[in-house]
Protein backbone atom coordinates (compact mmCIF):
# COMPACT_ATOMS: atom_id res chain seq x y z
CA UNK A 1 0.00 0.00 0.00
CA UNK A 2 1.31 3.09 -1.50
CA UNK A 3 0.02 6.97 -0.46
CA UNK A 4 -0.84 9.92 -2.05
CA UNK A 5 -0.02 13.07 -0.13
CA UNK A 6 -1.45 16.41 -1.48
CA UNK A 7 -0.61 19.45 -0.30
CA UNK A 8 1.92 18.19 2.51
CA UNK A 9 -1.43 17.90 4.60
CA UNK A 10 -3.60 15.47 3.33
CA UNK A 11 -2.69 11.47 2.93
CA UNK A 12 -4.83 8.92 1.85
CA UNK A 13 -3.80 4.77 1.31
CA UNK A 14 -3.95 3.39 -2.11
CA UNK A 15 -2.75 0.17 -3.42
CA UNK A 16 0.38 0.78 -5.10
CA UNK A 17 -0.81 -0.81 -8.30
CA UNK A 18 -3.87 2.29 -8.14
CA UNK A 19 -1.34 4.62 -7.18
CA UNK A 20 0.69 3.72 -10.11
CA UNK A 21 -2.23 4.22 -12.89
CA UNK A 22 -3.23 7.10 -10.88
CA UNK A 23 0.22 9.10 -11.42
CA UNK A 24 0.49 8.49 -15.14
CA UNK A 25 -2.84 10.31 -15.85
CA UNK A 26 -2.24 12.77 -13.10
CA UNK A 27 1.43 13.88 -14.39
CA UNK A 28 -0.18 13.67 -17.92
CA UNK A 29 -2.87 16.10 -17.44
CA UNK A 30 -0.59 18.40 -15.22
CA UNK A 31 2.19 18.27 -18.05
CA UNK A 32 -0.50 19.50 -20.36
CA UNK A 33 -1.52 22.65 -17.73
CA UNK A 34 -4.64 21.01 -16.94
CA UNK A 35 -6.68 20.98 -13.58
CA UNK A 36 -8.99 18.95 -12.27
CA UNK A 37 -11.15 17.26 -9.39
CA UNK A 38 -10.10 13.96 -7.91
CA UNK A 39 -12.69 12.18 -5.82
CA UNK A 40 -12.19 8.36 -4.38
CA UNK A 41 -13.66 6.48 -1.41
CA UNK A 42 -12.00 6.60 1.39
CA UNK A 43 -12.00 3.25 3.81
CA UNK A 44 -13.59 2.80 6.67
CA UNK A 45 -11.29 3.10 9.08
CA UNK A 46 -10.56 7.15 7.92
CA UNK A 47 -14.58 7.83 9.39
CA UNK A 48 -15.28 9.49 5.90
CA UNK A 49 -17.11 8.03 3.22
CA UNK A 50 -15.70 10.16 0.06
CA UNK A 51 -13.01 13.01 -0.56
CA UNK A 52 -12.41 15.08 -2.98
CA UNK A 53 -9.82 17.79 -3.76
CA UNK A 54 -8.81 20.28 -6.76
CA UNK A 55 -5.66 19.01 -8.79
CA UNK A 56 -3.58 21.93 -10.16
CA UNK A 57 0.07 22.52 -10.97
CA UNK A 58 1.02 24.73 -7.98
CA UNK A 59 -0.41 22.36 -5.36
CA UNK A 60 2.66 19.85 -4.65
CA UNK A 61 1.48 15.76 -4.27
CA UNK A 62 3.64 13.02 -3.37
CA UNK A 63 3.69 9.26 -4.48
CA UNK A 64 5.22 6.94 -2.21
CA UNK A 65 4.94 3.02 -3.12
CA UNK A 66 5.68 0.32 -0.71
CA UNK A 67 7.09 -1.70 -3.42
CA UNK A 68 10.23 -1.25 -4.78
CA UNK A 69 9.18 -2.65 -8.08
CA UNK A 70 6.69 -0.27 -10.17
CA UNK A 71 3.95 -2.50 -11.41
CA UNK A 72 2.98 -3.08 -14.60
CA UNK A 73 1.26 0.01 -16.49
CA UNK A 74 -2.26 -1.44 -17.99
CA UNK A 75 -3.19 1.20 -21.05
CA UNK A 76 -6.74 0.26 -21.19
CA UNK A 77 -6.87 1.13 -17.26
CA UNK A 78 -5.22 4.37 -18.01
CA UNK A 79 -7.74 5.43 -20.58
CA UNK A 80 -10.77 4.64 -18.52
CA UNK A 81 -9.15 6.62 -15.96
CA UNK A 82 -8.41 9.83 -18.37
CA UNK A 83 -11.80 9.77 -19.56
CA UNK A 84 -12.83 10.04 -15.80
CA UNK A 85 -10.37 12.85 -15.40
CA UNK A 86 -11.61 14.60 -18.55
CA UNK A 87 -15.27 14.41 -17.26
CA UNK A 88 -17.12 16.76 -15.47
CA UNK A 89 -17.38 14.75 -12.10
CA UNK A 90 -13.56 14.74 -12.55
CA UNK A 91 -11.01 11.90 -11.69
CA UNK A 92 -12.64 8.62 -9.82
CA UNK A 93 -11.13 5.37 -9.39
CA UNK A 94 -12.31 3.12 -11.97
CA UNK A 95 -11.99 -0.72 -12.41
CA UNK A 96 -9.04 -1.54 -13.91
CA UNK A 97 -10.22 -3.54 -17.29
CA UNK A 98 -8.38 -7.34 -18.21
CA UNK A 99 -4.92 -6.37 -19.69
CA UNK A 100 -5.10 -6.60 -23.76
Amino acid sequence: MGTLTYDSRLVTTLDDRVLAHLQVVIWGKLRRGEQFSFTWHDSDRSGFGRTSIWIAPTIPLTFDYFGSKPPAINPRWIDALTKSANSPGGLQIVPEPAAP
